[in-house]
């Protein structure tokens, strides 16, 4: 048997080649374990990425909402394209900048004004003035000064009203006081203000001066109106003042409205009942007193109660209008067919419109322009709601001081016309001829809008489908 032969360079060499495999095998855990890492690292990016995404949206969305809500307080000017967009619907915005129901409502009503003056005036026009079409075109006239005047009117903040409310309730009575040293003269009434081709009816301006000077005072003095008798009697002075250079033209119906209003902000800014009730005492005297006083005043009260005592002569107005009334029944007689307004009805297209809306559409057409009307009113009542639940006092009294103007106008209007009150010559809003008047009621509705629009603004969450 052949012993084995140890090679001792053989063992040294496969020793040799263990130690290098372990080294090996120590030097490839490192690497193995950074791989792993790296394998581990690419599969939480995502999940880090999506956390560093969600931690930071939230200081995103605080920034953009911030400049949001700042632009929108710096917002100032009426935005016609959205105003345009939201009104026709040429393409869907995403939040209302105004109230489309008002503007809806206000654009009816002069329409059928317009219709209504058109029917009213061509007989009148024709035995005048031979052309039968100039009260229509100078109405046209009117409508677009009305419009031109408002869309300056929306592009003053409610702010310039508020600051520069004295200097308006100044050019007022200046414009009053005017009208009584070089004013025209028509029917024993000195009420018109002739500059070349253009006529300012001076009280016009005054009823809407007056208004603005009467919400700020009772922002300014809101308290003392509250507490003291003295912060209750000083608007009175200055209504006081006006009402005397109404009263010398002279403009009674005027004069009631703002006595009205006035009571009407009073009493909404928290005047004391007994201070309310005694200024109506007070007022019902005066207004008596002031009838009794001036013959023809008695004489148009007399004639409302029993107008059939003399249907020829003081009665013989209100006795046509009230045959324009009855001959219109349900459905009245069909556009163009009244007979009233063929020289029986005096001041047809003016004061006594509503007679011939009546004679010719009847009942349901008397029915739809009240229930227009009475929109109007209700929208702007709830603006100076909205605007009083905001912090805006001045938008709230003001915008309320409008609606109550309006309605008690028209009650007046179209209670005189159907016999229910004594005569008065005050127009129907937005429907009568009457440029003064008409611009003025223009540039109140646009005050309306503007009021709205401010609101809407300051609302940031305002969503298109929360907004009528």
């Amino acid at each position: 048997m052949s012993e084995a032969v140890i090679d001792d360079a053989l063992i040294n060499d496969l020793i040799d080649d263990e130690l290098r495999d372990d080294v090996q095998t120590a030097e490839s855990e490192p690497e193995l374990e950074v791989e792993l890492e790296a394998v581990l690292d690419e599969e939480e990016k995502p999940k880090a990425k999506s956390k560093t995404k969600l931690s930071n949206k939230k200081p995103k969305t605080k920034k953009v909402e911030q400049a949001k809500a700042s632009a929108t307080e710096k917002q100032t000017s009426f935005d016609f394209g959205a105003f345009l967009t939201d009104t026709f619907g040429w393409t869907p915005a995403p939040t209302a900048v105004f109230d489309r129901v008002l503007v809806l409502t206000v654009f009816l009503l002069v329409s059928f004004g317009f219709v209504m003056i058109s029917s009213a005036s061509m007989p009148v026009a024709e035995r005048l003035i031979g052309n039968q079409y100039h009260f229509i075109l100078r109405h046209a006239i009117y409508i677009c000064l009305g419009l031109i005047a408002a869309i300056v009117t929306l592009q003053l903040p409610m702010d310039k009203w508020q600051k520069y409310n004295g200097v308006l309730l100044g050019l007022s009575i200046a414009l009053l006081v005017i009208v009584l040293i070089i004013g025209k003269t028509v029917n024993g009434a000195t009420r018109w203000i002739v500059i070349g081709p253009i006529t300012i009816q001076a009280a016009e301006p005054a009823k809407l001066f007056f208004f603005a000077y009467l919400a700020s005072y009772l922002v300014r003095k809101h308290d003392e109106v509250q507490a003291h008798f003295k912060g209750f009697v000083k608007p009175l002075l200055v209504f006081f003042v006006a009402a005397i250079l109404l009263l010398n033209q002279p403009d009674l119906g005027t004069v009631v409205v703002m006595f009205i209003t006035t009571l009407s902000l009073l009493f909404l800014a928290g005047a004391k009942l007994w201070q309310f009730f005694g200024l109506i005492i007070t007022g019902m005297a005066a207004l008596v007193t002031l009838i009794v006083i001036e013959p023809y005043r008695l004489a148009r009260v007399t004639s409302f109660l029993d107008p059939w005592e003399d249907p020829f002569g003081k009665g013989y107005q209100l006795t046509q209008s009230l045959m324009a009334y009855g001959r219109g029944d349900l459905f009245g007689q069909g556009l163009g067919n009244s007979v009233q307004k063929l020289a029986y009805l005096p001041e047809a297209h003016t004061d006594f419109v509503m007679a011939v809306l009546a004679e010719e559409l009847g009942l349901m057409g008397v029915l739809s322009i009240l229930t227009l009307l009475l929109i109007v009113v209700f929208k702007a009542m709830l603006i100076g709601k909205k605007a009083l639940e905001q912090g805006k006092a001045f938008e709230g009294f003001f915008a309320m001081a409008i609606g109550v103007w309006f309605s008690f106008q028209t009650m007046v209007n179209v209670g005189a016309s159907a016999g229910i009150l004594p005569t008065k010559g005050l127009t129907f809003p937005l429907v009568s001829y009457g440029g003064s008047s008409l611009i003025i009621m223009f540039i109140a509705v646009s005050v309306l809008i503007r009021i709205d629009h401010e609101i809407r603004m300051t609302t940031t969450h305002t969503t298109r489908r929360g907004a009528l």
